[in-house]
C-alpha cells in the first residue's frame, strides 16, 4: 500500500479536509485510532446533517515540505456514522494537537471535555474507511531546487 508508516503518519497532528457530498470540503482536526478517522462535531457545524443526509465521505491527509521535498498523503472515503461523544477519546484528539496541559488550551476546546455532551450537542464522526490509499510522493531536494528563505 505504501513505503512509509501510515499508522505512524496518521497520528501526528495534521489536519484533514473532509468532503460531502455537495459537494462540501472543510478542514478538520482527527483522531486516527482503531482503523477509523473520528471527528469531532455538533450543532455549530452542518456536518452532523450532511452525513444524516448521505454517509459518504471523503477525506485527505496529506504533508508538502518543498524544503525537505517531502511529500505523504493519504485519502479514505466510505461510509461515515454519527456516534455519540465520549470524553476519553475527545481527550486524546485534543492532547494530540493542544498538548497535556488543559490549563494552556483556549477555553473553547476546554469545554469538550467538561460540558455535558447530550447538551452542548457534541457527537463523533466516524470514517472507517472502505479504501484507504496512502502515497509517498517525496523527492531529494537539490540545493539549485530548494525555494528561497524567507
Amino acid at each position: 500500500m505504501s513505503d512509509f508508516d501510515v499508522d505512524e503518519f496518521l497520528a501526528r497532528p495534521l489536519t484533514a479536509r473532509v468532503a460531502t457530498d455537495g459537494p462540501t470540503v472543510r478542514p478538520t482536526w482527527y483522531l486516527w485510532e482503531d482503523g477509523a478517522f473520528w471527528v469531532l462535531s455538533g450543532p455549530w457545524s452542518r456536518l452532523p446533517e450532511r452525513v444524516r443526509a448521505s454517509p459518504r465521505l471523503a477525506l485527505t491527509v496529506d504533508v508538502c515540505d518543498p524544503a525537505t521535498g517531502l511529500v505523504r498523503q493519504v485519502v479514505a472515503s466510505g461510509s461515515a456514522q454519527l456516534r455519540p461523544f465520549d470524553v476519553p477519546r475527545g481527550r486524546r484528539k485534543l492532547v494530540r494537537y493542544l498538548g497535556p496541559d488543559e490549563s494552556r488550551w483556549d477555553p473553547r476546546f476546554f469545554r469538550y471535555l467538561h460540558d455535558d455532551p447530550a447538551e452542548r450537542g457534541t457527537v463523533w464522526i466516524r470514517l472507517a474507511p472502505t479504501v484507504l490509499r496512502a502515497v509517498d510522493l517525496s523527492y531529494a531536494v537539490s540545493s539549485s531546487e530548494a525555494p528561497p528563505a524567507g
